[in-house]
């Protein structure tokens, strides 16, 4: 059931970097791309190196997600903090 739950969660995660990904952005600046940490985000998973390997690409666009209302919350949250810190990528001070 725990499983279900986090795929279920991860999906949603997926669709909402989907939407947030706006239509005339910088190509570089695409949530899309963090999809690899969508389950150390959102649960408790150690993040993957692919998934540090994204965060290093995207962490110029980091200021943009965070505030971004629908990707704030993962940005912001507890868990994505520590997969910054575990990848190495500084927290944004935007």
């Amino acid at each position: 059931m725990a499983k279900v739950a986090l795929a279920v969660a991860a999906m949603a995660v997926l669709l909402l970097l989907a939407a947030a990904a706006a239509p005339g952005a910088e190509a570089a600046c695409d949530a899309l791309q963090l999809s690899p940490c969508a389950s150390a985000i959102i649960g408790n998973a150690s993040p993957s190196a692919s998934c540090c390997s994204r965060m290093k690409e995207q962490q110029p666009c980091l200021c943009q997600y965070a505030r971004d209302p629908n990707l704030q919350r993962y940005v912001n949250s507890p868990n994505g903090k520590k997969v910054l810190a575990a990848c190495h990528v500084p927290v944004p001070s935007c």
